[in-house]
């Protein structure tokens, strides 16, 4: 978005900080507010917990309840896939099958919402909120957030969940480098590009997909995009959920800004 302007945070960071190659280097951990008080009982739960699949299954299952997502399996077909159409695995799983899909505006919905960090790519460049793109952004996001229980606020507690496992895990671990496979690098809104070093300082779009895996990225792109990525602005990782759709999933979605990146080639 060449006429960026950040909005209001729903943490207790603004967003232009969130946002900024400065808090990339020295990030601190984020919050929405007000969602670790409301469902401060399912963490109590979770800190008795010793193995990271008891946590998982009982996130998934908490989910099911809080948000009455059985209600929706129980209306509609056996197999629950209309349960799933309405829960947040079922916008993650359009996520990865197309970014750009509803699906996919109403994840960069849940950021410009929480973190105050409008898109910059929704089907193409996002040049102002006057631009086709951010109002074809605009009716993709009210089209997939209309069809089911407080989409935003699941996605806030799998936001917290993600951020409660990588803590628990590892708490001392501030920064994870990830791998983003790309065709278009130009298509990257170029702060600063040294092309002899092949380094420069991008801004990403509002959530990105990224991979932990070097060689897996190479099957998204001619050329790799390495970034190290604070582990605050893990929104979402495959590795922490239990559901058998998306367990497993090598995927990470990734919370933008500026960032500091280095560019490999074939």
């Amino acid at each position: 978005m060449s006429d960026y302007h950040y909005q209001y945070s729903l943490c207790s960071v603004p967003a232009w900080v969130i946002g900024s190659r400065e808090f990339n280097a020295n990030p601190t951990p984020l919050s929405v507010h007000g969602v670790r008080a409301t469902h401060a009982h399912f963490f109590k739960k979770l800190d008795n917990l010793s193995s990271w699949e008891e946590r998982a299954r009982t996130f998934q299952d908490y989910m099911d309840v809080a948000f009455h997502l059985h209600q929706w399996r129980k209306n509609g077909d056996a197999g629950g896939q209309l349960c799933l159409k309405h829960s947040y695995l079922g916008f993650l799983r359009g996520w990865l099958f197309n970014a750009d899909s509803i699906e996919g505006a109403v994840l960069k919905g849940w950021v410009q919402n929480r973190m105050g960090l409008p898109p910059t790519y929704h089907g193409g460049h996002i040049k102002g909120k006057e631009s086709d793109a951010y109002l074809s952004y605009l009716k993709d996001r009210m089209k997939g957030s209309a069809r089911t229980n407080g989409i935003f606020s699941q996605l806030d507690l799998l936001y917290e969940f993600v951020q409660y496992e990588m803590t628990r895990r590892d708490p001392d671990t501030t920064h994870i480098t990830l791998f983003r496979g790309v065709h278009g690098f130009y298509d990257h809104d170029i702060l600063e590009w040294d092309g002899n070093k092949g380094k420069g300082v991008v801004r990403l779009n509002n959530l990105n997909s990224f991979t932990h895996d070097f060689e897996r990225a190479w099957e998204f792109g001619t050329f790799i995009i390495e970034a190290r990525v604070p582990v605050s602005k893990i929104f979402f990782d495959g590795d922490f959920l239990h559901a058998g759709i998306l367990k497993g999933e090598e995927e990470v979605l990734v919370i933008g800004g500026v960032y500091d990146i280095s560019r490999r080639i074939i």
